[in-house]
Order: C-alpha cells, then structure tokens, then sequence
C-alpha cells in the first residue's frame, strides 16, 4: 500500500510542480497511472537521486494545495 494517493485529476497538477522543481525531468519520464504511486515513488526517488521518504514528502507537499503552482 502507497504512502499517498494521487487521483489522475491531481496528477497533472503535480507533473508541473515536479518539472518546475527538478527540470531534468520528462513527460515520458513522469508518465503515471492511478493506483501505480508505489511504482512512482520509486522511479522519482531512482531519477531524482533521493530517497523514497523523501519523495513521498515532496509529492505530500504537491498535494497540500494543489491549486498552488510551488512546490
């Protein structure tokens, strides 16, 4: 079971959030399926080089107010 859960209305919200803060990022990189946040995690932590709590913070703080373009 995910950490977090992120509906597929959010995540667009959220890819923008991720590319402003680590702009090596691609939308091939950051593709996404509901249900899949396990698999997400886990590929964020890999290409942002972090560990995975850290970016199931990051992805905490996209969501807090997702209407918020910052991250």
């Amino acid at each position: 079971m995910a950490a977090i859960s992120i509906s597929n209305k959010d995540w667009p919200r959220v890819k923008i959030k991720l590319k402003r803060k680590y702009r090596e990022l691609t939308d091939e990189q950051l593709q996404y399926t509901e249900g899949q946040e396990d698999n997400l995690i886990s590929k964020l932590a890999t290409l942002v080089n972090r560990d995975q709590d850290y970016v199931v913070f990051t992805l905490k703080k996209a969501l807090v107010n997702i209407d918020n373009n910052r991250l």
